[in-house]
């Protein structure tokens, strides 16, 4: 992408391969600010960043919110302040996803314990049916 020239909102969903309506849902609660001419919308490397971002945040399981909010820091305060939101964000998300993982080793552990003693049974009956 050449980055003197802005994306065209068609470019834009086919660069984060994003969908017309979700873009027009960023824009709607503020995430993204495109530059208007007329109807044309068109996206400069701010927006292009700040879209990065999104589904950068999407991708780790902030919600919106938790994203606007970390932009807007930025917007507000500058980078450090925002650099201090993150830690803090990444330091909450990464306590949530090693509980989340340890729930799902658990459920693994159970299911496979479960199937693994159904095998015994079904190999331990004398009388097995082969059906």
């Amino acid at each position: 992408m050449d980055d003197s020239q802005p994306l065209t909102f068609k470019e834009m969903c086919a660069t984060f391969d994003v969908t017309p309506r979700t873009l027009r849902y960023y824009e709607y609660i503020e995430l993204l600010s495109p530059h208007r001419e007329g109807r044309a919308r068109l996206y400069g490397p701010r927006e292009v960043a700040r879209m990065t971002l999104i589904l950068r945040g999407r991708r780790f399981g902030f919600s919106l919110e938790e994203i606007r909010q970390w932009l807007q820091i930025y917007d507000q305060e500058g980078t450090e302040a925002q650099t201090r939101a993150f830690i803090s964000m990444a330091d909450r998300k990464l306590c949530e996803l090693a509980e989340q993982y340890r729930q799902l080793d658990a459920t693994v552990l159970e299911l496979r314990t479960l199937r693994d003693e159904a095998v015994s049974t079904m190999n331990d009956r004398p009388d097995r049916e082969t059906k």
